[in-house]
């Protein structure tokens, strides 16, 4: 009697491999807060998408050269904070913020997986992709309007606290 002994091989994916998909992930959510609104003709959505990428983008180089940390494969001192996720997480708002949720939670889980593959790729550690999506959440929550006007939801804060004001008009 022959005994056949089968064994399953994992797949591994590469550094390459995180960083290519981490790329494709952030373009393609760029791309899609930019498209989704000029295909519909809404300009004020492109601009509010355009303005939210370019001020998250903006922001995270700006605090890269403030804060040099070593990216965790040391291959330069640009670690914090995650610029893809900062992007990634500017488009997801922007869509979830002006289309609602049917088409903002995808695109939050893409934006996720950017920030996964990103630390994945060795190329930043956990807190710089939290600190880089709170930038793009921020970014696209704050610089982006809800496309349906009759209920408008809007973060605050002071120096005492903060909190979410709600504003239907009927």
């Amino acid at each position: 009697m022959t005994c056949t002994s089968l064994m399953a091989g994992t797949a591994h994916a590469s550094d390459k491999d995180w960083r290519n998909a981490s790329n494709i992930g952030r373009d393609l959510l760029a791309a899609g807060a930019l498209a989704l609104p000029t295909v519909q003709e809404d300009w004020t959505g492109t601009l509010q998408a355009g303005g939210s990428i370019g001020a998250a983008t903006l922001l995270s180089l700006g605090l890269k050269e403030g804060f040099p940390e070593m990216r965790p494969d040391g291959s330069d001192r640009k670690s914090f904070p995650s610029s893809h996720s900062a992007t990634s997480f500017a488009a997801a708002a922007s869509l979830h913020n002006r289309y609602g949720w049917k088409v903002g939670v995808p695109a939050q889980l893409v934006a996720a997986f950017v920030g996964l593959a990103r630390v994945k790729a060795d190329k930043h550690h956990w807190y710089d992709v939290v600190a880089g999506a709170a930038i793009g959440e921020a970014s696209g929550f704050l610089i982006t309007t809800r496309r349906d006007t009759d209920v408008r939801i809007l973060p605050w804060g002071d120096s005492k606290g903060g909190g979410v004001a709600m504003a239907i008009r009927f």
